[in-house]
């Protein structure tokens, strides 16, 4: 019972790692999920690479646990990250192998589109022009994208 006490006193319900909230009655390995830019296999290899268990729930983690967690997730390069698994392979800007997280990941992602519309390249006219960018068919799909075009009679107003 004395046991029980002790771990709930320790227990936080929610864990702030990288400007996240995570739920602290999630498994670590599910809970990394929340914040934005890290996968199922980003979030194994950050709970590998900070010695912490994947199974642990998010809750039990300790501060210095968090700190090597927020390491891991900030410079995945120094802990020997494959390059297949970080978001963003050949930075435009500096050529580097990196992984972005939260704001930095929409503002890299509205970057590229607007560079892809400024050069007039065949994906930033698609992206001008609110068409599909990947190559999907249009003709039945994708009707919400193109845009509000009013057709048939408007009634005049009753005087």
């Amino acid at each position: 019972m004395k046991q029980e006490n002790k771990q709930d006193e320790n227990f936080r319900h929610i864990v702030r790692v990288t400007n996240t909230d995570l739920k602290g009655e999630k498994q670590l390995h599910m809970a990394l999920h929340k914040i934005k830019g890290i996968s199922f296999m980003f979030s194994n290899f950050i709970c590998h690479a900070s010695k912490v268990d994947p199974k642990k729930k998010a809750g039990d983690l300790t501060e210095e646990e968090v700190s090597r967690l927020e390491d891991v997730i900030k410079n995945p390069a120094k802990y020997d990250c494959p390059t297949w698994l970080v978001n963003r392979r050949k930075d435009y800007e500096t050529g580097q192998d990196m992984h972005l997280i939260n704001t930095d990941l929409d503002l890299s992602e509205d970057a590229d589109i607007k560079r892809m519309k400024k050069v007039k390249s065949y994906k930033g006219l698609r992206h001008t022009w609110g068409l599909t960018v990947r190559g999907q068919r249009t003709k039945a799909n994708f009707r919400k994208n193109k845009g509000k075009v009013s057709l048939g009679v408007v009634k005049k107003a009753a005087d």
